[in-house]
């Protein structure tokens, strides 16, 4: 695999909040060293998936060597799904009380928080890999810290406070980032190890 042969892989980002968590999440779970990089990618439209893979393909064009590209979607039921992929620009112009306030019409205020991370060797004959997590929650008026994005105004089911103002280990433990992870982390830990390789799902 071509991952293996510097056992770097590029993580495409320029947020220290993001790659710091996403380090707290994979401990040592991961057999390759994680080099962020920020590069400025075009900004697709379209469905989650097919943004992913054009996004992963363009950066690893621009790596030359294997990448992992993450996005996050915040979709709101009421709205089919909406902000979606567009979060980063709608929390940029409305912030976190803006999004509670779209939501002041419907009764529906259920979301959900969707996490892909997509992989490419580098090479373009090979497939675009996605790993994707998703926790279910609802939209609520913003409490907590506002030093990560969106947090504040999303509460997770099963629990009575936002992503903001739940502990990082606990947040770490049920986000959709962490379960897009747990899926990336063991696909290459098979690659690693490919005795004891498992079909892990997408």
């Amino acid at each position: 695999m071509a991952a293996a042969a510097g056992r770097n892989v590029v993580f495409v980002t320029g947020n220290a909040k993001k790659l710091e968590e996403v380090l707290q999440i994979l401990r040592d779970a991961f057999p390759y060293r994680l080099v962020a990089k920020k590069i400025d990618l075009p900004e697709y439209q379209g469905e989650p998936d097919e943004i992913s893979i054009q996004k992963c393909r363009e950066a690893a064009n621009q790596i030359q060597g294997p990448v992992i590209v993450e996005d996050t979607c915040l979709c709101f039921n009421a709205l089919g799904g909406l902000p979606g992929p567009y979060i980063k620009w709608f929390l940029e112009k409305l912030k976190p009380e803006g999004l509670y306030k779209l939501l002041a019409g419907f009764e529906d205020k259920s979301a959900y928080a969707l996490c892909t991370f997509s992989f490419s060797t580098g090479n373009p004959e090979d497939p675009v890999k996605l790993f994707k997590g998703q926790t279910c929650g609802r939209i609520v008026e913003p409490r907590g810290p506002r030093d990560f994005g969106w947090d504040p105004c999303f509460q997770p089911d099963g629990y009575d406070q936002t992503y903001a103002e739940l502990p990082k280990a606990v947040k770490n433990s049920i986000s959709h980032r962490y379960k897009a992870l747990k899926k990336l982390s063991g696909y290459f830990s098979q690659q690693n190890n490919p005795a004891e390789a498992t079909s892990i799902p997408s």
